[in-house]
């Protein structure tokens, strides 16, 4: 069995890492593991937001302009929701996109798990990666959010679309949680595989990383695991460059620096990578006792992708020496 890199990422920005792997890995050298905390039932679909965004990217199918759904999509029924159903029409569904929901929801009916329904969505698209959902059982983000209706708990989807992450965050609560379990596909990957890297990417750690490692058992395999545990920093001279990153970390009375990033993994990552704008906070980051290294972060290209998804296994390479 040839070395396998993980990576653990939620959509639009961990997608860009991934797909970055995806160029410069063979198939079988890559295991994405995705964040499902976003995942919701809308319309009597049901929706895997990041799941689906990695699997469009990844196969070169997704909406380059948007980062999310299907590329050359049309919306005919989107626009006889808006005129029907208007209260409905809050979450952007595009013709070709609801042919992926409705398939999910049949297979998830017929008793399919959602790691073996991921890996037919995958074939189906020929997205040669694999890609893991962060468990089978339902895990899902809810904030406490703050606006001028009042306080009260949302759903990740309620918060990020419907409300476009305007009311203020108190606190984050991963619902089901404490009843999920790591996939037998995961777990082999971790335990009987030969892992090579884990590479924590670019994604919101409160939205995207944070649900993965509150599924009871992960954060051990990681820490269990020989090869060196490498987070990609989302933030960029003290801001997010997609999401609400910088924004959540701010109302929940922390600083949004690469340091926060840090001190957010230190329990259990080895290295940190951060952008050559944030290279002053290297010594800060090195402080807590784990590795850094600087290099370009943003990827606007897909050269860049594959260039900062070079400059991370470079740099777990270092750390295994």
């Amino acid at each position: 069995m040839s070395e396998q890199v993980l990576a653990l990422s939620g959509g639009i920005g961990g997608a860009k890492l991934a797909l970055g792997l995806s160029k410069i890995l063979d198939p079988e050298e890559l295991v994405i593991v995705a964040n499902t905390g976003d995942d919701f039932e809308h319309l009597g679909l049901y929706i895997c937001p990041d799941i689906d965004t990695l699997l469009y990217t990844l196969c070169g199918v997704s909406n380059t302009q948007t980062g999310w759904g299907r590329a050359e999509e049309t919306w005919s029924f989107m626009q006889a929701l808006q005129k029907d159903n208007p209260d409905d029409a809050w979450f952007q569904l595009g013709d070709k996109d609801l042919e992926t929901h409705r398939y999910r929801t049949q297979r998830l009916a017929d008793g399919a798990t959602l790691t073996d329904l991921t890996a037919e969505l995958a074939q189906r698209f020929q997205a040669r990666p694999s890609v893991l959902p962060m468990s089978d059982n339902p895990v899902h983000t809810h904030l406490l959010a703050e606006s001028a209706a009042g306080t009260s708990w949302l759903s990740f989807q309620e918060y990020f679309v419907k409300h476009r992450c305007e009311p203020r965050v108190h606190a984050i609560e991963y619902r089901g949680s404490a009843e999920a379990s790591v996939s037998p596909q995961l777990e082999t990957a971790l335990t009987e595989g030969t892992i090579r890297a884990v590479i924590l990417c670019p994604s919101n750690p409160f939205l995207s990383i944070d649900p993965i490692l509150a599924v009871p058992g992960m954060k051990k395999l990681l820490r269990a695991c020989a090869a060196p545990v490498i987070a990609v920093s989302p933030v960029v001279g003290g801001r997010a460059l997609k999401g609400p990153t910088a924004k959540i970390m701010k109302e929940l009375g922390m600083v949004a620096d690469v340091a926060t990033v840090a001190g957010h993994y230190v329990d259990f990552i080895d290295g940190l990578v951060i952008d050559r704008q944030d290279q002053g906070e290297l010594e800060r980051v090195r402080a807590m006792g784990m590795s850094a290294t600087v290099t370009n972060t943003v990827m606007v290209s897909l050269e860049d992708r594959m260039q900062l998804a070079r400059d991370v296994l470079n740099f777990a390479a270092e750390l295994a020496d």
